[in-house]
């Protein structure tokens, strides 16, 4: 253990479930974070959200303290671990990301400025990635390219929180499955601080690879869209990280299924081919920035990019759907008895 320290004011919080592949590198990497000359973190703690595998395991071997909260979510567990912590920030690294030395070390100096709640930093990517962890990652780093230091997003697999925000604002909404993210972004700008953004700060990644369960997450990440952008209206155009074309591609994709119900009329053709082909020159700006960073197999993002938009749309129809029938996950409802649960689960605790 790293000898006690007064300037030690961080604590690690990595969300787990299910994570045995990749969790002992990620805490490999943190710990010696945690020992570094120097560094200010203080603790690590693994929430380990219901696993089944070796995740605790992997934890347990190096003395890693362990939460549980029995799989209640990713926004649950990350609660679990603020109430967990002592210090004045929380640093949150996923379970599939392996954190550079100086991660952290890069994020802190932006604390420094009392307006600034949080601050993010970016992914590198794991050794012998697949060409589909390639096209993902390049993506990220041109959508990254582009993001200024101040932000209006910042994902939590890498971003350093103050505390007191984090407490103050309730910390993650556990109502929302996917997405929690961007909307504790979200409430934290609306209740006047600022976020930041330092892509120097670097944790290499381990991206899906299997086109399926990609696709899969990014079908959620539609469906619950729908949720975010009800409850917190304006950020539908876009933000630091995507663009308003990039929200406009799943309505054009779901706009398709329509367009052929006039394939048997004269021309009927034209509609769906238009909203085909547009939807595809969509994806070639980005393919070919992509193209310029990694070379040119990363071209074969134009059909990644349009597959991916077909399944956000089925997530964002669902979504819709099921919001105006009052039924599933993000029914009015379900939303109401998940944060009922949350209440009980931390009045229990308390």
């Amino acid at each position: 253990m790293p000898p006690s320290d007064r300037a030690r004011d961080v604590t690690l919080v990595i969300p787990a479930r299910d994570a045995g592949r990749t969790i002992g590198a990620c805490l490999d990497a943190a710990i010696a974070v945690r020992d570094r000359a120097g560094s200010r973190l203080a603790r690590v703690i693994v929430v380990d959200d219901g696993s089944r595998d070796g995740t605790r395991a992997e934890a347990g071997a190096r003395g890693i303290d362990i939460l549980r909260t029995g799989g209640r979510g990713a926004g649950a567990a990350r609660n679990a671990g603020i109430e967990a912590a002592t210090t004045d920030l929380v640093w949150f690294v996923d379970a599939d990301c392996v954190a550079s030395p100086d991660a952290l070390e890069l994020l802190l100096p932006h604390l420094a400025d009392g307006a600034v709640a949080g601050a993010g930093g970016t992914y590198g990517i794991a050794p012998g990635a697949t060409l589909l962890e390639r096209l993902i990652h390049e993506e990220i780093m041109v959508r990254h390219a582009r993001m200024g230091a101040d932000v209006d997003f910042v994902a939590t697999f890498n971003v350093v929180y103050r505390s007191e925000v984090l407490r103050a604002l309730g910390g993650f909404d556990e109502r929302y499955l996917k997405g929690q993210d961007a909307e504790l972004a979200f409430r934290v700008l609306e209740a006047g601080h600022r976020l930041r953004f330092d892509r120097g700060s670097v944790v290499r990644h381990f991206h899906a690879d299997r086109l399926s369960r990609y696709l899969r997450v990014q079908r959620q990440q539609g469906y619950w869209r729908v949720a975010l952008h009800l409850e917190h209206r304006g950020h539908a155009r876009g933000d630091s990280y995507s663009g308003i074309t990039d929200h406009a591609q799943p309505f054009l994709a779901a706009a398709l299924p329509a367009s052929c119900a006039l394939l048997p009329l004269p021309g009927g053709w034209t509609a769906p081919t238009a909203l085909a082909l547009l939807l595809v020159i969509l994806q070639l700006p980005m393919a070919l920035a992509m193209a310029r960073r990694a070379g040119p197999a990363m071209l074969a993002f134009v059909a990644l990019g349009t597959v991916r938009a077909c399944w956000r749309s089925a997530g964002l129809a669902m979504g819709v759907i099921d919001r105006a029938l009052g039924r599933g996950s993000i029914a009015r409802a379900a939303l109401a008895r998940r944060a009922q649960d949350a209440r009980q689960v931390r009045g229990g605790s308390a």
